[in-house]
């Protein structure tokens, strides 16, 4: 949604959101849903039993048809692959150790040269999102990648823990649904075309628990998919001040953000929830949840898992942590060959296998997503970045909160940025912070850890200072 249209929504009553958030809802189950989803659910509930060796060739077969199609098909791969000819390099490019690493700032760069030549963008599904990085990224599927993902969200996060997509369901993410500077209910949006009601996390507080829990309960959802920061803030006020949602919802799966232990611990308490953790990312190169034995599973169909050493590209063993390189399988409108996440993990032994007794590969654990929390003095807290750069001429980008009213951006521009960019960055954290004073810090490259990562957002507030703020007061 661009700028003018989100403030032309902002602007229209909740009533009349609601009609434009159903709009928005029968254009996204159209393009998630139809009438072969059930048969793609079918044929991926039985290739979970399947022996480590077919799904080894179902891989490998996928892997080669992949490979041949971004070589021939894909701009920006084929010129990569001419000018080596032309150098004498005769390397084969059906070995996948023959291709160079593809790093974010290449895709940022030019993400149209990604698209296969036989799809027309103006056909396919557009994202874009700036990640947890602060990376910005384009993105293109075509419908038929959009619904087996979606058949493959639904088996693997919803069917495994007993829900469906047909009943009531919540997100609790990052989109802007209400205006930052909304003080009083509704901070959600019902989408009635898809069952979901949306809530924002920016609003999250235990000052506003209250009606958070009340909406879970009245639109009677069953199951969540949320930010692990925002829904352990909200299991803690439930906790806390007995605001629990009759047992309600009865799963939360978290997304986008790491879940810590004590998170776990909290939602359940807080909610009665179970609680399912999930790994992915918006590219469609790699995913994987959670099953009720507690193991994170990989999901083969979608992308080829490489684990690499953090000083060259050679495999390092099964249950040694190392960089995260993934090469697309299911989307291949847009297929990216050996793409860098920015993420470190490790994947099981080959012998670990799962009392669940699916075969699914185990992704071990991540080991390289860092996430802080921005503060603000009404106690909300959030952690996601994609409000304040979306669709912005911004080629990455750090958050660093100094104190409660003193926030710092370091920015690296894209060509197009001008300086009513820097108005709209500093005008669009405001709106989510309060007024707090903005510094933008323009670099050539946002500082990196030891292991090549930036960490998105950085909060420097002593834990004394957060536990003073009104959201440890409880509901008012």
């Amino acid at each position: 949604m661009g700028n003018t249209l989100l403030q032309l929504y902002h602007r229209l009553p909740a009533p009349l959101r609601i009609v434009a958030a159903s709009l928005h809802g029968l254009k996204l189950r159209s393009w998630r849903y139809g009438p072969e989803t059930e048969r793609l659910t079918a044929e991926a509930l039985e290739r979970e039993y399947w022996s480590p060796r077919r799904w080894k060739t179902w891989q490998e077969e996928r892997l080669a048809c992949v490979l041949h199609r971004a070589a021939t098909q894909v701009p920006y791969y084929r010129e990569q692959w001419t000018a080596r000819r032309r150098q004498g390099d005769r390397a084969s490019w059906e070995y996948l150790e023959n291709w160079p690493i593809l790093m974010k700032e290449s895709l940022r760069a030019n993400p149209k040269a990604f698209v296969a030549d036989d799809r027309d963008v103006r056909h396919l599904y557009h994202d874009h999102t700036a990640g947890t990085t602060g990376t910005p990224l384009d993105l293109w599927y075509s419908r038929e990648t959009v619904r087996a993902w979606h058949a493959l969200l639904e088996l693997r996060a919803r069917r495994w823990n007993g829900v469906s997509r047909h009943e009531s369901w919540a997100t609790l993410g990052g989109l802007p649904v209400v205006p930052a500077h909304t003080q009083r209910p509704p901070f959600w949006v019902w989408n009635p075309a898809m069952k979901q009601l949306y809530l924002s996390a920016f609003h999250v507080s235990q000052r506003n628990a209250p009606a958070y829990m009340s909406a879970l309960r009245r639109y009677g959802v069953t199951h969540m998919l949320a930010y692990s920061s925002s829904i352990s803030v909200l299991a803690r006020a439930a906790l806390d001040f007995g605001l629990r949602p009759a047992a309600l919802p009865k799963l939360i799966i978290t997304i986008g953000e790491p879940l810590f232990p004590w998170q776990r611990e909290t939602i359940h308490a807080g909610l009665g929830s179970e609680v399912r953790e999930s790994y992915g990312m918006a590219e469609f190169v790699a995913a994987a949840t959670e099953c009720s034995s507690g193991t994170l599973h990989l999901w083969p169909e979608v992308g080829w898992l490489e684990v690499l050493g953090e000083t060259d590209d050679a495999l390092v063993p099964p249950g040694t942590s190392g960089r995260l390189v993934c090469t697309s399988l299911l989307n291949d409108g847009m297929p990216l060959v050996r793409y860098a996440v920015g993420d470190r993990g490790r994947v099981a032994t080959k012998d670990a296998g799962c009392p669940c007794g699916r075969t699914l590969p185990i992704l071990a654990g991540i080991d390289g997503r860092a996430f802080d929390l921005l503060v603000t003095r009404d106690g909300r807290q959030f952690s996601m970045m994609n409000p304040t750069f979306f669709g912005l001429p911004v080629r990455e980008a750090q958050i660093i909160q100094e104190t409660l009213d003193q926030v710092r951006i370091r920015y690296v521009p894209a060509p197009a940025f001008m300086p009513e960019t820097e108005r709209t960055i500093i005008e669009r954290l405001q709106a989510l912070m309060g007024a707090v004073e903005v510094i933008l810090e323009r670099v050539d490259e946002v500082p990196r850890a030891a292991n090549g990562k930036f960490q998105g957002v950085i909060c420097n507030l002593p834990p004394e200072q957060r536990e003073l703020l009104p959201q440890a007061n409880g509901p008012k």
